[in-house]
């Protein structure tokens, strides 16, 4: 008897393909974020710096996130060797995989159509391609939280415990990428765990409760090897203030998100503020150095075709706290804290462009369990997406401090519900023709269209295009009304599918921004906003009005006022803050050769080259040379990563000798390293070191230690 084989499902090749497409394409000439590239190039050195994430080669501090998704751009740039492709592709990868997980799981339970509009939508909402385009890791934490609910599908499935324990370890390996995030997804497995698995209370409770310390235990499992190994003996936990990757964990990367960052870093009472001025300073036409040697031309002869990364924008997990908590939108312009925030102008065109189609979707699913008094198979898995969903859409309304990439972790459950939701109206839509419920369909795609036009007024569009949506909504709910019941099949697909290609359009368009290397690798932007102000930042006039909405008001005609304790930035300087700058990005930050002779002339084998306060002024050393730098401060120069006493014993050493300073940072509470710095320095005259044509705001100044 011969043994039966599948079609091949061309509709999941389609929905990969466009996925690798919007993720792939000219990923080549994409940027890196700087921060996360540094730390790759110092964990390629030795073990030591892999193990801990070390963001300098000499393994002084680490950088803010575990090392998981670093160990894999790692490997990549072995593999490849190291430039922004090599750190971009394992991101981008992951994005694809995560598109064809998506699909995988939703045709298990509800069929292809609905598999394909699930995987079609997470592979076009703009924000999750942007943020697989970069070397940021929440796209390999959102594959590893796919992988964890295909393991919890199959223990259900399967009544087996022992897939539960995979899901709960994948979860774990995915606090290892980004710690607390990946807990977002813990009420979603918990509560599918307990309504499907059919098996006793008691049993579930059980299994529940190993589960749990599973969990714990391979996601803390890092952090306590890390807290075992006495202080000397590794880098300083970088953005801590206690030198501990719980503090981490469970400060920065936990409660500090929902508070909005409230005090940390300032142990004195004051601010925490990014370091403003002491950053690359040079932009000459040709970088200094290689990643191979410590001087020379690239070791891969490639260029960018355009920079995205932030000169000073560094990491794209950093609080800059520009506008005190962050509720009010601050400089990462995320809105009013609120019921409605996702739906607000500044965070409506990431990702939300479907909620209303799946508000619809949930009403038919309500119906239908009232009428069978029971969740069927398909209940629970809907219940499954929605337990993902909206603990992160209450959570996101109402935190103080995230980023606007942060809402690409809804992706998966948008996609998700949207293709159920799709599912279930159109079965109403098909065989109810007299029956209330028949409507559903047609006025989810009225008010869907009418909600992305709302988006395109709220981030100021031309007119046609609004007028546009509102009469493609009004179309297709008329069409979609009149082929109600079951007598027109043919002319029901039409519409229904015409219908799910318009509300697409727009998500669609909005995520070639990012697919064309148009928005900033740092701090990743998609929507309307990105193809406005993404990549080059726009016009400086666009800029500038849009200033005091983002930086909370505290610009004057580009300037910051008088007596607020900050260095004054002009437009072009703060738009190249968030926005990146024309002149190069990632791996083509320019080094200043000056500097850089200065400093190789009287180097005597110090095992840093150069401090500064903060690890954005690091970068272009870092990158185009094999020096270490010691950014003393962490990454925006407020870590108490080293103080007096023991840079003074470092100095004394031999390890360190030159001191980069910039008076837009005053290391933030570290006030007693500085104070040493002057008193046991001397200031290098600027003529010997400080190329003409340097950008010093705020000013710098380079000490030599004097012993």
């Amino acid at each position: 008897m011969k043994k039966k084989t599948g079609h091949f499902d061309f509709l999941l090749l389609g929905v990969v393909a466009l996925s690798a497409f919007l993720n792939l394409y000219l990923l080549n000439h994409a940027s890196s974020n700087e921060y996360y590239t540094v730390a790759v190039k110092s964990m390629m050195k030795n073990f030591h710096n892999f193990f801990f994430a070390s963001f300098d080669p000499a393994g002084f501090i680490t950088v803010d996130k575990p090392p998981v998704a670093l160990w894999i751009q790692v490997l990549s740039a072995k593999i490849f060797g190291l430039s922004n492709f090599s750190v971009l592709f394992p991101e981008a990868l992951a994005g694809v995989a995560s598109v064809a997980l998506l699909y995988v799981l939703v045709k298990d339970k509800f069929g292809k159509t609905a598999a394909f509009i699930s995987g079609l939508v997470l592979a076009t909402t703009p924000i999750f391609v942007a943020i697989v385009r970069t070397n940021n890791v929440d796209s390999i934490l959102i594959f590893v939280l796919l992988a964890a609910a295909w393991a919890l599908m199959r223990a259900v499935d399967k009544g087996r415990m022992r897939w539960l324990v995979v899901s709960v370890i994948l979860v774990g390996v995915g606090f290892n990428v980004k710690m607390l995030e990946a807990f977002m997804v813990l009420p979603a497995i918990y509560l599918y765990y307990w309504i499907a698995m059919k098996t006793t209370w008691r049993k579930r409770l059980l299994h529940l409760t190993v589960a749990t310390v599973v969990l714990l235990a391979v996601s803390f499992s890092w952090a306590t090897a890390v807290e075992l190994i006495p202080a000397n003996d590794r880098p300083y936990i970088g953005s801590s203030q206690t030198n501990s990757v719980f503090e981490l964990a469970f400060g920065y990367n936990g409660v500090s998100r929902l508070t909005g960052q409230q005090g940390h870093g300032n142990q004195a009472g004051g601010s925490r503020q990014p370091d403003l001025g002491g950053q690359q300073t040079g932009s000459d036409a040709q970088r200094t150095g290689t990643f191979g040697s410590r001087s020379g031309t690239t070791a891969n002869g490639s260029q960018n075709s355009r920079s995205q990364s932030a000169q000073t924008g560094g990491s794209a997990d950093r609080p800059a706290q520009m506008a005190g908590n962050g509720q009010a939108g601050g400089m990462f312009n995320t809105g009013q804290a609120g019921l409605f925030r996702l739906f607000s102008q500044a965070l409506s065109s990431q990702a939300s462009w479907l909620l209303p189609f799946i508000l619809f979707g949930i009403v038919g699913l309500v119906v239908s369990f009232l009428r069978l008094r029971k969740l069927t198979r398909q209940g629970q898995f809907a219940v499954f997406w929605l337990g993902w969903l909206i603990p992160m859409m209450a959570f996101f309304s109402v935190a103080g401090f995230f980023h606007q990439y942060y809402l690409s972790i809804m992706g998966p459950a948008i996609g998700a519900l949207t293709g159920i939701a799709f599912t279930v109206l159109w079965k109403f839509y098909r065989a109810e023709r007299e029956n209330w419920t028949s409507w559903l369909l047609p006025a989810a795609l009225l008010v869907t269209m009418l909600f992305e036009a709302l988006i395109l007024y709220q981030n100021s569009l031309p007119n046609q295009w609004i007028y546009l949506a509102v009469a493609g909504g009004l179309i297709l709910f008329a069409v979609s009304a009149a082929f109600r019941g079951q007598d027109r099949r043919s002319s029901q697909v039409y519409a229904a599918a015409a219908g799910l290609i318009i509300l697409l359009v727009a998500p669609i368009y909005w995520t070639l921004p990012s697919t064309f290397n148009q928005t900033n690798s740092s701090i990743p932007v998609a929507g309307p906003s990105s193809s406005q102000f993404g990549g080059n930042g726009g016009g400086s006039a666009q800029f500038a009005a849009r200033q005091n909405r983002e930086f909370g008001g505290q610009f004057q005609n580009g300037e910051r006022p008088a007596g607020s304790g900050l260095p004054a930035l002009s437009a072009d300087r703060v738009r190249q803050m968030r926005f990146g700058s024309p002149q190069g990005g990632g791996m083509n930050g320019q080094v200043d050769k000056k500097l850089l002779s200065y400093l190789e002339k009287h180097d005597k084998g110090e095992k840093f080259i150069l401090a500064v306060q903060s690890a954005q002024s690091a970068y272009s050393i870092m990158l185009n040379t094999n020096y270490a730098v010691m950014a003393m401060g962490g990454f925006q120069g407020s870590d108490p990563a080293v103080d007096a006493a023991k840079l003074a014993k470092m100095a004394r050493a031999g390890e360190v000798k030159y001191f980069l300073i910039s008076g837009g940072n005053r290391m933030g509470s570290n006030q007693s390293v500085l104070q040493w710095i002057e008193k046991n320095c001397s200031k290098v005259p600027a003529s010997e070191w400080s190329s003409g044509n340097s950008q010093q705001a705020g000013g710098q100044t380079l000490y030599v230690y004097k012993g």
